[in-house]
């Protein structure tokens, strides 16, 4: 099984050349260099040019390096979207996606580039329109050719435009992650939760990461460096879930649980599908120890 942890994933404003530099020592899974709202109108087409010279230039490791870019109807959209697939990043994050056209125009884009295969496309889920649509919108990673691996809460926007008060309890927002996370996993997307406004608050984003967690996100957005460790910590196997599930795989191993469908375990029911989710936190596990090993090194 192969997986690519996405613990944590930071927001790198694409018009600082020295950000652009620091974020390949900063130990996050995935960067977003950002072409979209860290970005100023006179400054986009200059943070284009930088940004894919970034990505072209390398020597972020291991690390997942995403280029968000600007909407399609915007003036720069187009242009940031055929720069991006010539820089080859892993994904393209699309903002502002509404509807499943959204994804699919951005994909056909991609193909008509003839972009690298592995470049994948993810959706920036931040309006009300998105969580309205969400369902048709995970549906579109059905198809290969359209390229969307990740959704991406924009939870900001999304308190913004629906008036909600945004309480430490998220209250308001928890219907929006929930509807994402289950139509997400329904297609076999990964899901990000929102940013954490005040970094200089590491107990908040704690309680906010591990409350990400439940629910069933697979990492946080990050806006400064500073929430990397905390939240790497959290959305990582813990041992005791480690050990659990190499528990699980083993039994289903042993040749008298070849054909079985449940068996017990430490006088636990435990079915099959326990065993898809043992060994997809072994293999996150395993992935996370190879990176820490390597430390990220730039390449």
């Amino acid at each position: 099984m192969q997986v690519r942890p996405r613990r944590s994933v930071l927001y790198m404003p694409g018009s600082n050349q020295r950000a652009l530099d620091k974020a390949r020592s900063i130990p996050a899974d995935a960067l977003i260099l950002d072409l979209e709202d860290a970005v100023a109108p006179d400054a986009k087409v200059q943070a284009r040019e930088t940004v894919c010279k970034a990505v072209k230039l390398g020597g972020y490791g291991q690390r997942e390096v995403i280029i968000r870019v600007n909407a399609l109807e915007t003036p720069w959209g187009a242009e940031d979207l055929m720069a991006a697939c010539d820089a080859e990043p892993d994904a393209i994050l699309v903002p502002k996606v509404h509807r499943p056209g959204d994804i699919i125009s951005a994909a056909k884009v991609l193909q008509a580039k003839h972009a690298n295969p592995r470049t994948k496309l993810w959706a920036m889920m931040e309006t009300p329109m998105a969580i309205v649509n969400v369902h048709d919108i995970a549906a579109v990673g059905t198809e290969p050719h359209h390229r969307l691996a990740c959704m991406v809460m924009g939870t900001n926007d999304l308190l913004k435009e629906s008036r909600a008060r945004a309480l430490h309890n998220r209250f308001a927002v928890v219907p929006w992650l929930a509807m994402t996370i289950v139509a997400a996993r329904a297609y076999g997307l990964d899901v990000l939760d929102g940013v954490y406004n005040d970094f200089k608050d590491e107990k908040g984003l704690r309680e906010e990461c591990e409350h990400g967690r439940t629910l069933g996100m697979d990492g946080k957005t990050l806006i400064h460096p500073s929430q990397v460790a905390p939240t790497n910590e959290i959305f990582s196997p813990t041992a005791e879930e480690v050990a659990w599930s190499r528990k699980i795989i083993a039994a289903f191993a042993q040749t008298e649980n070849a054909k079985k469908g449940v068996i017990t375990v430490d006088g636990k029911m435990v079915e099959r599908l326990h065993m898809v989710m043992a060994e997809r936190v072994v293999a996150i596990a395993e992935t996370i120890a190879e990176m820490g090993a390597e430390a990220y090194t730039g390449g």
